[in-house]
């Protein structure tokens, strides 16, 4: 059988001057067949030789097989570019000859010409290969991570729970809105940790580290602000948590934290209205 959309290992059949045809080897007495076009057969293809290739549809609809591999099989979600929008939806770039369409009714914002989106592949009514950045349906909750443990993956939705995050493109993860000290975007990678694997085996993720690992992350944040000011912060440690969040990117706890650390070490003074760096270890401003 001839499933579009997926890759296959098929029999060339029949040899013609505009290409080969293919056929499913433990299928052949169906005589569905389809073409592999003469540019992409390679040298000494020959009948009854076999080849891995990706099916799809061309542009009137018939299958057609390629030796390129698409960004994104059936049912698999990755980053694309959108490379037109028409009036029925937008083209993105999956890495093949024909574009892929991602219709009207499978986005989630108004595109435009080079925006990059994250996008599923999914079979529409007619059978053709279409995109969708409703991904939520294609992905899998049986990741094979831990608490702790370091993961990547893409921002695909900003809701008022969080971020959701696509765990290597393919699990379901999210960082709560609750951790959330800067802004995020569509189609942005990061990195985290696994905070924790939910019952039903979605993952709560964590940008940061554990406080006590992230302080001197932290510290060195602030020293580098500092360095902006020309050494003083022009506010104390009262600053709302709105300047420290647009700012340093932090809680205030995370802030009071990592001036305590600096206090420590004497290389900063607090002072009602601001903080001051002072020379390393010495307590003397600067």
């Amino acid at each position: 059988m001839i499933n579009i959309g997926t890759v296959q290992k098929l029999k060339m059949v029949e040899q013609k001057e505009f290409g080969v045809y293919l056929a499913d080897p433990e299928d052949i007495g169906s005589g569905e067949k389809v073409l592999l076009p003469k540019k992409e057969v390679p040298e000494g293809f020959h009948l009854g030789s076999e080849i891995e290739v990706f099916l799809y549809l061309d542009s009137s609809d018939r299958p057609i097989a390629t030796t390129r591999r698409p960004l994104a099989l059936l049912g698999e979600a990755k980053t694309m570019v959108v490379k037109d929008v028409t009036k029925i939806g937008a083209f993105l770039d999956w890495g093949l000859e024909r574009d892929l369409l991602l219709p009207y009714a499978g986005q989630t914002r108004p595109l435009k010409k080079g925006d990059k989106v994250f996008v599923a592949v999914y079979l529409d009514k007619s059978g053709r290969p279409c995109a969708t950045q409703k991904v939520s349906h294609y992905l899998h909750s049986d990741s094979p991570y831990s608490k702790n443990d370091k993961v990547s993956g893409t921002v695909y939705r900003i809701g008022p729970k969080g971020v959701s995050v696509a765990v290597d493109d393919r699990y379901y993860g999210m960082i709560p809105a609750r951790d959330l000290y800067e802004k995020y975007y569509e189609g942005q990678q990061v990195t985290a940790l696994v905070e924790r694997v939910r019952e039903d085996g979605k993952l709560d993720l964590a940008i940061r580290r554990k406080a006590y690992k992230q302080m001197d992350d932290d510290a060195a944040v602030i020293l580098e602000a500092m360095e902006h000011y020309g050494g003083i912060l022009p506010f104390g440690e009262s600053v709302s948590p709105e300047v420290i969040r647009d700012k340093f990117h932090m809680s205030k706890a995370a802030f009071k934290r990592a001036l305590g650390h600096l206090l420590k070490e004497g290389r900063i003074v607090i002072l009602e209205d601001r903080i001051i760096r002072t020379e390393t270890g010495k307590g003397h401003v600067e």
